[in-house]
């Protein structure tokens, strides 16, 4: 199976059922619900499969809703940009698709599609200055596209230092994760989903990554291997 072209097909004639149907679920559920959102999984494929609101007795965040809807675009976007080389523009693109419309994209201090003013805080990681950002995106992806060959340890190591940057003011984890699965894609690599079950070993590998590189790679592949299986079930 190729598999960039059967997530492209299916996404170009709305199949139901099939892998970027399942791709886009549970690609938009983990991701999200790593960073807090309280959508469940079956209110997620009920929003991507009716573009209705599951009815529930309890209250919904109106971000989970809008952050879960631009998930599911940002994930058409990556198919569709996938040949051009990774970029700023491609980053900045994903992390507007991601914001646009959200509680925080009205903020005065909140850029959507553009770097943080801000400095942030991540409790596993030191992250870069607002200042200095700009260049160290442009050193990252520079250094990224100079590589004579890219494999599963490279987009890692691509994944770990844009989030040690954490150039935008939230939204980085799931941009990142994003730009791992398009970076599988482009170089025939198996793509994976982080899961929330792999949350606490997901955190481990950012934060042990530069002592311990294994963490993070082993929590991949495992993600990989998970992947793989349903890209088979679905190849049969």
């Amino acid at each position: 199976m190729d598999l960039l072209s059967t997530l492209r097909e299916q996404a170009r004639t709305h199949l139901s059922g099939g892998l970027y149907h399942n791709t886009q679920i549970l690609f938009a559920y983990h991701s999200n619900r790593i960073e807090g959102c309280r959508l469940s999984s079956e209110q997620t494929r009920y929003l991507f499969e009716t573009n209705t609101i599951m009815p529930t007795d309890s209250t919904l965040n109106a971000d989970d809703l809008v952050e879960t809807i631009n998930h599911f675009c940002c994930f058409d976007l990556l198919l569709e940009r996938i040949g051009e080389p990774l970029s700023e523009p491609i980053v900045k693109e994903l992390h507007q698709t991601l914001k646009s419309s959200t509680s925080q994209a009205r903020a005065s201090w909140f850029v959507v599609g553009g770097y943080k003013r801000i400095p942030n805080e991540v409790a596993m990681l030191e992250t870069t200055p607002p200042s200095e950002v700009p260049g160290a995106m442009r050193r990252l992806l520079e250094g990224y596209a100079a590589l004579a060959h890219v494999a599963l340890e490279e987009i890692v190591d691509l994944h770990y230092h844009f989030e040690a940057i954490h150039p935008f003011q939230d939204g980085n984890g799931r941009v990142g994760r994003l730009l791992m699965f398009r970076e599988c894609l482009a170089n025939g690599v198996m793509p994976f989903i982080i899961t929330e079950e792999l949350k606490a070993f997901y955190y481990r590998g950012l934060q042990e990554y530069s002592r311990v590189k294994g963490y993070l790679l082993d929590t991949c592949r495992t993600a990989q291997d998970e992947y793989a299986a349903m890209v088979q079930r679905f190849a049969r």
